[in-house]
């Protein structure tokens, strides 16, 4: 099973905590001093918070999914689409550790599949380099370690663009 995963910049944490508190009628299911996620049933999302300097607005879009063969069935979709893959096995990032797919759509938003493994001290760590990638550049590497943790988008290579319209 999947379920959507929402990850949204903000500039006052602790006022939009209280906004999705009441929105969603819950506590966060983690909350830290830059973060907040809400692992949620009704509707089967996983949204999440952070203040981490970004631009405030939609940060990227996602699956999360429950096995790895799920992700391998993500990946082999993706591949399909001709869209160009950034693999990050086992990397640290929002307080988690998980295997993941980064893939930019055609209107540069960025998409995140992924398979959660455990729960992480830290929001992200860097990694040595992505597992693949279809659009290798000469500063991919340096890259990876730069932006280890959401929307590692010099190496997808498309930036990415928060959409300004709404319906």
């Amino acid at each position: 099973m999947k379920r959507f995963h929402v990850h949204v910049s903000v500039d006052d944490l602790a006022r939009s905590i209280r906004f999705y508190r009441n929105l969603f009628g819950s506590e966060p299911s983690v909350q830290k001093p830059d973060y907040a996620k809400w692992m949620l049933d009704d509707p089967r999302v996983n949204f999440a918070i952070s203040q981490r300097g970004a631009a405030a607005g939609v940060d990227h879009l996602g699956l999360q999914v429950e096995s790895a063969e799920d992700l391998a069935g993500l990946e082999a979709q993706l591949r399909q689409a001709d869209a160009a893959l950034r693999a990050e096995p086992g990397t640290t990032c929002c307080y988690a550790k998980s295997d993941k797919y980064w893939v930019t759509d055609p209107q540069g938003i960025a998409w995140e599949t992924f398979h959660t493994l455990d729960s992480a001290p830290t929001f992200s760590a860097p990694v040595a380099a992505p597992l693949s990638t279809d659009e290798a550049t000469d500063d991919a590497a340096d890259d990876a370690a730069a932006t280890a943790c959401c929307t590692p988008k010099k190496a997808i290579g498309i930036p990415v663009v928060a959409a300004k319209s709404c319906c």
